[in-house]
C-alpha cells in the first residue's frame, strides 16, 4: 500500500511511495507526530538521480525488517534535495562537520527541534568498510534516546551552536582588481593537471564556472595560459568518456582523473552551464570542436530533457535494468553485433573500446579521442550505434522543473541559438521562460518563485535566492536575443526581490527569504558549487542589470557582494568561478553596445550578430530603432545618416558612435573567424 509520499510531486520522493517505511514529507507535522509520540526523526536526504540513494533504498527503505524498526521508532522524514536545498544545505553542513565529509545519501537524525545528533550519508545492511549496519545504527540511536536523553540533546546544541558560530564571510570595500584576478588564475595553474586536464585529482568534476573565468580572464587580458588551461579541460571532457559520444550531454562527474569513466546521471545544471562554455570558446576562438559540443549538447537538451509542458527535467538517472551506465556503456562484440565486422571493429578502435574493458564487467565507456579520418564513415556509424542503443532500457528521467536550473538553460539556449543561428534554440528557451511566468511566478499571483513545478503543476517550496538570480540572468540573455524588452522586465523582478527578501545586510545574501520558513540556521555561502551560488548569480545578474538599464543601484549591490573575491577569490577559484567571471566583468566595464537601425533595414541582423559575438567579459547588447522607449540603452540613440550605428558604451558614457561594422567588431573584440560566417 503506498505510503504518504504517494501524494508529492517529486518524482524522488514518488520512487519511495511504496516502501513499507511510513515517510513523510518535511514539513512541521512531521516534527510534531514525532512530539506526540517521543521518538526522534530520521531525515533522509537524496535526489532521483543519486546511484547510492537508490542503493539504500533498495537494500534498507523497501526491507521490511527495516522500516518495521524506523516506523515503531522513529518519525522518518524523505527530502528532495534538489527541491528543499535549504533542508539539504542546513543538514550537509552538519554532516561535514560531525563526520569530515557529505555525500548523497545523506542520513541525518534529529531531535523535536530539528536539532541533529548524529549524520552520516550511506549505510549498508550489514557491517562492511568500518560501518555499521543501518540497523546497528538504528538501534544504538534508539537506545541512546530512549536512555541517554540528556547526552542527545546536548550533542544537538552543540552542533547547532557550532554552525552559527562559524566564521563570517568576509566581505571587503574594495572593487576585485585585475592583481585580483591574475591571483586567482595563479592559483589555479598551481592546481591544474597538466597531463589531462581540469583541476585536482580523481573524482573529477566539470570546472564550468572556473572555465568560463578563464575564458573571460584571457578575453581581458590576452593571458595565454589561463586560454590553455580552459581548451585543454574543455577538449578532454568533451572527447572523454564523460562525454555521451552518441547523443550529446554530459555526465555529472568523471571518477577517474583523464575523465574516462563517468558517474552517468546527467544533471540539467551542469549541460545549460557546459552549452554555454563550449559557445564561448567557440566565440573566442572558433574551435570547430567546440561548435560540434555546443550543437551535439543543445540537441540533447532539446530531444531528451525538454518536458511536455516546455519546461526542463532535473536529470536522468544513472541506472537502467538497476545497473549503472548500462544504457552507455559497450563491448567489442556489442559493436560488432550492431555495425558487422568492418565497421565494429573500425568503431571499436576508434572509440577505445577494449576487451578487457574501461568500465565495468568488461564494457567500456566511448570515448572519441581524436576527430576520424573518415567523418562520413563516423557519422553513418554514430547513427546506427545511437539507433540501436533506443533498443536498450533508457535511465529514468527526473521530470520535475527547477527554477534555477531552468534559468541557467534559458540562458545557455539563447545565448547559443543567437551565436550559431539556431531560431529554435531561443524559441525553446523562450518556451521555457513562458512557463516559468506562468506556473512558478502565477502560483500565487505575486512575484515570488515557487522553485518547482512537474506536469504544470507548481510544486510547494518557496523558491531560493538561486532561483531569483539564475531566472534574471536567464531573462537578461533572453532579452539580448530577442530584444524582447518585456524579458527585461522580468528580470528587474526577479532582482528586486531578490535584493528586498534575501540580502543579509552586509552586502551578500542569505539562501532563504526573510519571511520563510525557519530552520536550525539560515544558510549565506558566497562559494559556488555545482550550480552558481545564488550569491553571485543575484551579483552577476545584478551587473548586467545596471549595464542594461543605467539604474546605478544595481551597480553598487553587485559591486558589494562581490567583495568576497579579495578574500576567497585567490585563495579558493575553483569554488567561486561564478563570482570570479563576474568580477573580471566588472573590472572590464562591462561594454554596453547599442544597435541602432532604421525599421526594416536588411542589415540589422549582421550588425546585432556582429555585437552578439563581442568578447569583452559580460559585455550586454540592446538592438532597436530610433524612438524606442522601453530600452534605456537605446534612449536618444539616432541611426545617422540612416544607416546602421553602433554606439559602445561604459556606465551608459558613450564612445563616438560607428556607422562601420568592422570598427563595432574591433571595439568589442570580435574574433576574425566571426567575420568568416
Amino acid at each position: 500500500m503506498p505510503n504518504r509520499l504517494a501524494r508529492s510531486t517529486s518524482p524522488y520522493l514518488l520512487q519511495h511511495a511504496d516502501n513499507p517505511v511510513d515517510w513523510w514529507e518535511w514539513g512541521e507535522e512531521a516534527f510534531e507526530e514525532a512530539r506526540r509520540r517521543d521518538v526522534p526523526v530520521f531525515v533522509s536526504v537524496g535526489y532521483s538521480a543519486c546511484h547510492w540513494c537508490h542503493v539504500m533504498a533498495h537494500e534498507s527503505f523497501e526491507d521490511e525488517s527495516v522500516a518495521r524498526v524506523l516506523n515503531d521508532n522513529f518519525v522518518s522524514i524523505k527530502v528532495d534535495r534538489e527541491e528543499r536545498p535549504d533542508v539539504d544545505s542546513v543538514y550537509m553542513d552538519a554532516t561535514v562537520r560531525l563526520t569530515g565529509q557529505g555525500g548523497w545519501p545523506m542520513s541525518v537524525f534529529v531531535d523535536h527541534d530539528g536539532r541533529p545528533f548524529y549524520a552520516g550519508t550511506y549505510f549498508p545492511p550489514e557491517p562492511r568498510h568500518g560501518l555499521p549496519s543501518f540497523l546497528q545504527l538504528l538501534d544504538g540511536l534508539n537506545d541512546a534516546w530512549r536512555n541517554r536523553r540528556d547526552d542527545v540533546v546536548s550533542a544537538g546544541e552543540r552542533i547547532v551552536n557550532a554552525l552559527a558560530g562559524r566564521s563570517g564571510v568576509v566581505i571587503e570595500d574594495q572593487l576585485p582588481s585585475v592583481d585580483d584576478l591574475a591571483e586567482a588564475v595563479a592559483t589555479l595553474q598551481g592546481q591544474f593537471d597538466a597531463r589531462s586536464g581540469g583541476f585536482g585529482g580523481a573524482p573529477k568534476f566539470p570546472p564550468s564556472m572556473v572555465l568560463e573565468f578563464l575564458l573571460r580572464y584571457h578575453a581581458l587580458t590576452g593571458d595565454e595560459s589561463a586560454l590553455a588551461m580552459a581548451e585543454q579541460t574543455l577538449e578532454a571532457m568533451a572527447r572523454g568518456g564523460m562525454y555521451d559520444q552518441l547523443a550529446g550531454g554530459f555526465a555529472r562527474y568523471s571518477v577517474d582523473s583523464q575523465w574516462v569513466v563517468p558517474h552517468f546521471e546527467k544533471m540539467l545544471y551542469d549541460n545549460a552551464l557546459l552549452l554555454r562554455v563550449y559557445a564561448h570558446w567557440w566565440r573566442l576562438t572558433g574551435s570547430p570542436l567546440a561548435e560540434r559540443i555546443v550543437r551535439e549538447t543543445a540537441g540533447f537538451l532539446l530531444r531528451e530533457m525538454r518536458t511536455s509542458e516546455g519546461g526542463f527535467a532535473a536529470a536522468l538517472d544513472a541506472d537502467s535494468e538497476g545497473r549503472e551506465g548500462a544504457f552507455y556503456a559497450w563491448d567489442p562484440a556489442g559493436l560488432v553485433q550492431v555495425l558487422g565486422d568492418d565497421d565494429g571493429h573500425w568503431a571499436s578502435t576508434l572509440l577505445s573500446v577494449t576487451d578487457a574493458g574501461t568500465f565495468e564487467h568488461g564494457l567500456s565507456t566511448l570515448q572519441l579521442l581524436h576527430d576520424p579520418d573518415d567523418a562520413e564513415r563516423w557519422s553513418r556509424v554514430r547513427g546506427v550505434l545511437a539507433q540501436a542503443r533506443e533498443d536498450r532500457v533508457h535511465p529514468g528521467r527526473d521530470d520535475k522543473v527547477v527554477a534555477a536550473w531552468n534559468g541557467l538553460t534559458i540562458a545557455a539556449l539563447a545565448e547559443a541559438g543567437a551565436l550559431l543561428r539556431e531560431p529554435e534554440w531561443i524559441e525553446a528557451a523562450a518556451a521555457a521562460a513562458d512557463l516559468i511566468i506562468a506556473v512558478h511566478l502565477g502560483a500565487d499571483d505575486d512575484d515570488r518563485l515557487v522553485r518547482t513545478s512537474r506536469d504544470g503543476s507548481a510544486g510547494a517550496s518557496a523558491g531560493v535566492v538561486d532561483d531569483y538570480g539564475c531566472m534574471a540572468e536567464g531573462f537578461q540573455v533572453l532579452f539580448q536575443a530577442t530584444g524582447d524588452d518585456t524579458w527585461l522586465t522580468f528580470a528587474g523582478m526577479m532582482l528586486d526581490v531578490a535584493i528586498q527578501h534575501f540580502a543579509d545586510g552586509e552586502g551578500g545574501f542569505f539562501l532563504t527569504p526573510d519571511d520563510g520558513p525557519a530552520l536550525i540556521t539560515r544558510p549565506r555561502d558566497p562559494a559556488d558549487n555545482a550550480e552558481p551560488s545564488g550569491w553571485n548569480a543575484v551579483a552577476q545578474a545584478c551587473l548586467t542589470q545596471a549595464a542594461l538599464t543605467g539604474v546605478d543601484d544595481y551597480r553598487s549591490i553587485a559591486e558589494r557582494a562581490l567583495g568576497v573575491i579579495g578574500s576567497l577569490g585567490a585563495r579558493a577559484p575553483r569554488a567561486m568561478g561564478w563570482g570570479l567571471a563576474a568580477a573580471t566583468a566588472l573590472v572590464a566595464g562591462p561594454l554596453e553596445v547599442a544597435i541602432v537601425t532604421e525599421p526594416d533595414d536588411p542589415d540589422t541582423g549582421r550588425w546585432w550578430w556582429t555585437a552578439l559575438m563581442g568578447t569583452s567579459p559580460g559585455m550586454v547588447v540592446a538592438a532597436g530603432h530610433p524612438g524606442d522607449d522601453g530600452i534605456p540603452l537605446l534612449w536618444d540613440r539616432a541611426a545617422i545618416g540612416g544607416r546602421p550605428t553602433a554606439y559602445v558604451c561604459r556606465a551608459f558614457t558613450c564612445e563616438r558612435p560607428t556607422t562601420r561594422i568592422e570598427d563595432l567588431a574591433s571595439r568589442i573584440g570580435v574574433r576574425e573567424h566571426a567575420s568568416e560566417r
